[in-house]
């Protein structure tokens, strides 16, 4: 049997910006892209929906998640860990 860490796809970290929906949590992604003509770097921000099993994380945890097949019309990734709890 395969953990969540072991599974191929994409894993990401981020920040838990909501937890207000039962076993949901939403999570933004920044990542750094070069912008084509200006050479310099953007912030691009995505929010990506969660499941969250145990309702463990909370609003500004810094989380892993790992894409995952559909469990709703908007949730594809599970929650892999909690890498720090918001203060």
């Amino acid at each position: 049997m395969h953990t969540l860490e072991d599974r191929k796809g994409r894993t990401l970290t981020g920040v838990v910006v909501s937890d207000k929906n039962d076993k949901t949590i939403v999570v933004r992604v920044e990542t750094l892209v070069k912008h084509p003509l200006l050479k310099k770097y953007v912030r691009r921000r995505k929010k990506f929906t969660a499941h969250d099993p145990m309702n463990e994380c909370g609003m500004g945890d810094k989380v892993k998640i790992v894409e995952y097949r559909p469990l709703s019309r908007n949730k594809r990734w599970h929650l892999v860990s909690v890498i720090e709890k918001a203060v």
